[in-house]
């Protein structure tokens, strides 16, 4: 299939190559970018760190490194994870892919009321803080990042859509999935964005989809890419 991949770098790229492996043929064009916000990490001590995103520890500096080498880090995944560990933060702990899980984790890691440092973008969910707060945790939310939206739809692909050139889309983010649906709406090409197979890597991200009317063809049982490219139509098939 050919599928284009909206997600944010350095992640478009990775997955691209996946896509590539597997005899599919990606169109790398994102339509977020990150960008760091300038914000300092607050002062105080915490008993945790909470990462929900990649973009998160690749914002850190050298010095907010330092200074958290030693804290309790939840990572929201793997892939975080392993970037919070290469960044050198030292006690690294990895939830299951979402928010509930990292809300579980961090429960069975440490006892209420501790104080926690959600390190995370402007565009933020209300999970996990929301649930931990409700139990009884106290989270400050430091906004290190942006992720800020293109402001037209990239050629190559209001190309390939007036074209027919696109059998397929991965969306990874629910903010991402709404970006595209809006440039390419804005750009006249809602009708050829509405045609795609659209792949969501969970419910929440096929949400402003749904709410818009577009047809979700497939969510992985897991929120993880290895079980999103599972579910992915055979090459040369133009829709399940």
């Amino acid at each position: 299939m050919r599928i284009w991949v909206a997600r944010p770098e350095p992640g478009a790229t990775r997955t691209a190559s996946r896509l590539a492996a597997l005899g599919h043929a990606p169109l790398v064009a994102p339509v977020l970018a990150a960008a760091p916000t300038g914000t300092p990490l607050p002062g105080g001590c915490f008993s945790g760190v909470l990462f929900t995103s990649a973009h998160a520890v690749r914002a850190l500096s050298a010095d907010d490194c330092a200074r958290l080498h030693a804290v309790p880090v939840f990572a929201v995944g793997a892939r975080t994870g392993a970037l919070a560990t290469a960044a050198g933060l030292n006690d690294v702990r990895v939830a299951d892919g979402d928010a509930a899980a990292l809300v579980r984790l961090v429960g069975a890691s440490l006892p209420a009321p501790a104080a926690l440092l959600h390190v995370t973008g402007v565009e933020r969910k209300a999970e996990p803080a929301a649930s931990l707060t409700l139990a009884g945790y106290r989270v400050s939310a430091c906004e290190i990042y942006s992720m800020r939206a293109l402001p037209s739809l990239p050629p190559a692909v209001a190309d390939a859509l007036a074209t027919g050139a696109l059998d397929a889309m991965l969306h990874y983010s629910r903010r991402s999935a709404e970006v595209a649906q809006d440039l390419a709406t804005e750009a006249g090409r809602s009708g050829a964005f509405r045609a795609l197979t659209h792949y969501c890597l969970s419910a929440d991200v096929a949400v402003p989809l749904v709410a818009a009317g577009v047809a979700v063809h497939f969510v992985p049982e897991s929120p993880n890419e290895d079980a999103l490219l599972a579910g992915l139509t055979p090459p040369g098939s133009t829709g399940i």
